[in-house]
This record gives C-alpha cells, sequence and structure tokens, in this order.
C-alpha cells in the first residue's frame, strides 16, 4: 500500500487488518531519535486496538516467523526500515556516496532481504501488508545520498509489488488499484489465446497476476482475505465499461463456455427447455412487440408469490443483472462475499471499484456457513442458498444470524426453484436489510430469455429501481415472470423440483460408491465432487464428459469438477467414467 505523507494509507491499512478476522501483528521498524518522532510513534502505537501485538524490529523476515501462521502482518511502515538498513550500511540519506562499491553492496543487501521477507510470507499461512511511501511522486531528491534513497526505494516497491496479490496507491483517503504489467495478445490471467500459458519470468521478479487465483493453503502479500485467497480489488470509478479489463478473467468464466463441441454436457446447470404451454405463451406475446414493456403485472405476479406487495419487487434480465446493479447502487464500505460461490456478485463488485473480503466455507462443516466467519465491519454480505457449486443449503436462521444494523445482506436463491418449498428467504420480511435475488432460468430452462427478480425491502428496492435504466426486462420475459410466479405453475414446478431430487439422489449414491472420490449432499440440480488428485475435468474429457471447472471458484481447485443432474443414463456413463479414473489412479 503505497502513499505519500498523511495520505491516509495507515487508516486504509489498519481497517483492513481489522477486518481480516486474523490475530494482528504490527512490525514497526524504527529508530527514535528525536521528541517529536517519539511523540509520533507513540501516537500510532495508541491508535491501535488494544489486542494487537507490536514488533520493534528490522529483521522483517524473523518478524514474519515470530507473527506465526495464521496471523495477518502489517509492516508499518517500509520507509523507516529502508532508511535504517541503508544507513547501517554506511550509506546516509542526504549525504554524498564516498564508494560507488559500497552503493552496491547497500542496494543488494536491500533486495537480499526483502527475498528472505517474501519467503518467509511463502512459507505460511499469513497474510501481509506493507506501508510504503512513494518519495518519487514528491520533490526531486536532492543529494546523491537522497537519489540512492529514491532509487533503491523503488527497486523495493517493485521487488514487493511482484511478489504481491495486489498493489494499491493511496491518495487523499482514496485507493487507486495498480495493474500488473500485461504483454499485448495476453490476457489478465496470463494466458495467450493463442499459444496458452505464458512463460513465467525469472525467480525473484515474478510478476503474479494481481487477481490470479492461488492454491488453497498458500499465502498472500498484501491480501486480508482467507489464506491463498486474494481480495476484491480496491479500484477507482475510471468510466470503463464493467465488463472491462478491471475484472478478473477467472470470475467471469462460466460453464457455457466450457463444453467442447462433440461432448456430453455436464457443466451447464440449467434444464431442458421451457414446457409447451410456456412456450405457446410467449410465441403469442411475440404480436404484442410493437408496445414498450409494462413490468407491473409481472411484478405484482413475483411479488404476491412471496406474500409481499409490488412495491417490494424489482424484475431484472436474469440474476446476473441484480448483482451488477446492487454493487453500483449500494457502493458497500466493505463488501463480504462468501465462497466458494457463484462468482458474479464478486465480478460486480470489483468493476466498481468497492473493496471487500473473500470468507470461505469450510469443507469439512459440510459446506455450512459459520455466521461468526464474516466480518463484522462488513455492510454487505453476499451468499448462495442453495450455494453454488457446493449444493448447500444453509437454515434460515444463518442468513438471520447475519443481520445487523447499518448491514445488507443479499442472498442468491438462483436454484431455490429446485427446493420442495420455494418460497425461501425472499418469503421472510421480518429480516431487515435482506434482499433475496431469484432466477427462473435453470428449473424451466429459460437461460436464453434471461428472467429474474429481486424482492426486499421496499426503501432498498426503490433504490435499485431508480438507479436502473428503463425498459431493462424485455416482453417476452415480463410474460414469463408474470406466467412462471403464478400460483397454476407451482404445481409443475413442485413436479419438476420432484423428478431433479430423484435423480440426483441416484447420481450421489452411485458416486459415494466409487473409492477415492468425496461427494457432498445437494439441494439443487448439480453436484460437487472432488478426487484426490488434480485435473479431474482434463480426465472426464477423455471420457467425452464436460464437467464445469470447479478451479475458477475461490475455494476450490481442480481436484474438483461441478456436474449437472442428467437423465439416468448419463448419470450412470459418469459414474462409470469416474470409477475408471479412479482406478487407472490408485493402480
Amino acid at each position: 500500500m503505497l502513499g505519500g505523507q498523511k495520505s491516509g494509507k495507515s487508516g486504509l491499512a489498519a481497517r483492513r487488518a481489522e477486518a481480516s478476522g486474523r490475530p494482528v501483528v504490527v512490525v514497526a521498524p524504527a529508530v527514535v531519535r528525536d521528541e517529536e518522532f517519539a511523540a509520533r510513534v507513540e501516537r500510532h502505537r495508541a491508535d491501535r486496538p488494544a489486542h494487537w501485538r507490536t514488533l520493534e524490529t528490522f529483521d522483517l523476515a524473523a518478524a514474519v516467523a515470530d507473527a506465526g501462521a495464521g496471523t495477518f502482518v502489517l509492516v508499518d511502515a517500509l520507509d523507516t526500515w529502508l532508511a535504517e538498513t541503508l544507513e547501517s550500511s554506511g550509506v546516509f540519506v542526504g549525504d554524498d556516496v564516498p564508494d560507488p562499491a559500497r552503493r552496491v553492496r547497500a542496494e543488494d543487501g536491500v533486495v537480499a532481504a526483502l527475498r528472505a521477507f517474501t519467503g518467509a510470507v511463502a512459507a505460511l499461512d499469513v497474510d501481509v501488508l506493507v506501508i510504503a511511501g512513494q518519495p518519487g511522486l514528491g520533490v526531486h531528491a536532492g543529494g546523491p545520498g537522497a537519489r540512492l534513497y529514491v532509487d533503491v526505494h523503488g527497486r523495493a516497491v517493485q521487488s514487493l509489488s511482484a511478489a504481491a496479490d495486489e498493489a494499491l496507491l493511496v491518495v487523499g483517503g482514496r485507493v487507486v488499484r495498480l495493474e500488473p504489467d500485461v504483454p499485448p495478445g495476453v490476457s489478465a490471467s496470463g494466458t495467450s489465446p493463442s499459444s496458452g500459458p505464458v512463460a513465467a519470468p525469472p525467480a525473484g521478479d515474478l510478476a503474479t497476476p494481481a487477481d490470479a487465483a492461488t492454491p488453497e493453503g498458500s499465502s498472500s502479500l498484501g491480501g486480508f482475505a482467507p489464506p491463498g485467497e486474494p481480495t476484491i480489488a480496491v479500484r477507482p470509478e475510471t468510466g470503463q465499461s464493467a465488463a472491462g479489463a478491471s475484472v478478473d478473467p477467472p470470475l467471469r468464466e462460466h460453464g457455457d463456455t466450457q463444453v467442447p463441441a462433440g461432448m456430453v454436457d455436464l457443466a451447464v446447470n440449467v434444464q431442458p427447455g421451457p414446457p409447451s404451454w410456456l412456450a405457446d405463451r410467449l410465441a403469442a406475446a411475440v404480436r404484442d412487440l410493437a408496445a414498450y414493456p409494462d413490468d407491473r403485472a409481472a411484478r405484482a405476479a413475483a411479488a404476491a408469490r412471496h406474500g409481499r406487495p409490488a412495491e417490494e419487487c424489482l424484475v431484472v434480465d436474469g440474476a446476473a443483472e441484480a448483482f451488477w446493479l446492487l454493487a453500483r447502487v449500494l457502493r458497500p464500505r466493505l463488501a463480504a462475499c462468501v465462497h466458494p460461490s457463484f462468482t458474479e456478485p464478486e465480478a460486480a463488485l470489483r468493476a466498481a471499484g468497492l473493496p471487500g473480503v473473500r470468507v470461505l466455507r469450510d469443507a469439512e462443516q459440510g459446506w455450512r456457513l459459520d455466521p461468526s466467519s464474516v466480518p463484522e465491519a462488513a455492510d454487505l454480505v453476499v451468499l448462495g442458498r442453495p450455494d453454488n457449486p457446493t449444493g448447500v443449503l444453509d437454515p434460515a436462521e444463518t442468513v438471520a444470524a447475519l443481520v445487523r444494523p447499518g448491514r445488507i445482506v443479499v442472498v442468491d436463491e438462483a436454484f431455490a426453484e429446485f427446493l420442495d418449498d420455494a418460497d425461501g428467504v425472499a418469503g421472510r420480511r421480518d429480516l431487515p436489510g435482506v434482499l433475496a435475488v431469484r432466477s427462473l432460468t435453470k428449473l424451466w430452462g429459460l437461460a436464453g430469455l434471461r428472467v429474474g427478480y429481486v424482492v426486499g425491502p421496499p426503501d432498498l428496492v426503490g433504490r435499485l429501481a431508480a438507479e436502473r435504466r428503463p425498459w431493462s426486462v424485455n416482453s417476452l420475459a415480463l410474460t414469463a415472470i408474470e406466467a412462471l410466479t403464478s400460483p397454476v405453475a407451482e404445481d409443475e414446478r413442485r413436479a419438476r423440483a420432484t423428478a431433479v431430487a430423484g435423480l440426483r439422489a441416484e447420481l450421489i449414491a452411485g458416486l459415494r460408491a466409487v473409492g477415492g472420490l468425496e461427494v457432498w449432499d445437494a439441494h439443487a440440480n448439480f453436484v460437487l465432487v472432488r478426487s484426490g488428485r488434480p485435473g479431474l475435468r482434463d480426465r472426464l474429457l477423455e471420457h467425452g464428459l464436460a464437467a464445469r471447472r470447479a478451479d475458477t471458484f475461490p475455494g476450490l481447485d481442480d481436484r474438483a469438477v461441478r456436474v449437472a443432474v442428467r437423465d439416468r443414463a448419463t448419470n450412470q456413463r459418469l459414474i462409470a467414467a469416474l470409477r475408471t479414473i479412479e482406478e487407472r489412479g490408485s493402480a
């Protein structure tokens, strides 16, 4: 985190540290030489929460080891460490440098110490945030020694930035995210559309893409999310389109792009197309396309389905539009995205330039969310129910436990249509600040039509409605929403959900009979499967089966895949393929 003096970087860094939920250890490398500086140091110490621990040391690598695994280490600040390190080498800021060889030794010593520091970070489950000035933005240095300091400071910052998940510049208390340099023709994820993965830079100068997913259990330098998980980007408004280069590409990848020609589609979790009666009704509505869309009947029907008045409902151009609208309108101070889960909410928050943190579900707990794992500072929380891709269904009490004054809880209920009781959290008017996002595309086979709606408190729904473009939902989608949320569609919805549940139970039982696999209960039309070895999706492709990648979901890697519940014959083919894969792997 870079910034000039009094830019607000220390306060922002402190808020990130506190929001991490981890024990915070402050590394303060400073030598007190005058009363004013002593008072300054004491003010900083007094401003820190009492439960934070402080290490006053210049050995950054040893400080990380001393802090220990599971901590958040806040280095405050690089500048004092650098000045003292140079002076201990006989190089004094502002004075002439008497010996060029001493200059080289001093600079090489700084780089070596920083490499030891980043190596210590990589060896532990620890999050680290380094606060640094940016003297190159100020007045030009006056003497050879001062110029040396600026030069070495620049090299030190570049060395740390190359190892970090993200680099931030703070100006006037506002944050700008600094993007890595990406060669022409290469995506931000480090791949070329035509040539595949790009060769890594030399060791020691590795420029990791700022938002690239890191393996489970790895460490992060600069992040404030759980181990191995980069934070949601902090980014200013740039005027770029929401789908521009500011969004981490893996977050925008979905199952519809993962089915090669000729493969059996297990990646897209949408049931076969709409029933004939709905297709007929849509065909009839084509005759009225000369009129502008009027969403009043659709809003009233969707709201009444959950016992709400129309002003508590907003129809949307598919659930995904809702998440981008929420990010743009609500603009939280700190968002918490529960993962593994649908990645569009985080992508939307990143594109809007909003700070946030990832909260990871625990596979050992059946992926159930522990409400206490969400930072108290989060004023926006996003979770799925049922969750995609884990399939877990958190109790409504879990959502209720997240409710706080001043906090908005967004529940992605895109797969609630597959539940016995599809009312879901959308029907809970007693939960203040809770917005439920619904989709009608999955169970009814309408992904191409984009049909969804949001329900919640009228003040929040009104804010969303006031900021959206006019006529954003087309007439055919409105016809479908009105038809599918009416009471007459409920019997067929329940029958479709029951049929999926039966096939899902058979699939899960068959998968659990295959040795070497982890399989979790699910409440939608997909199942999460994990092998003990990486590359599970690629091995399924060898059998003509295209499963949904799991390594684009934060908290998962390529040992896992999400598979859609299909007909009995297709499910049996999947089980047989996985049995062959696991038997070969254990041979």
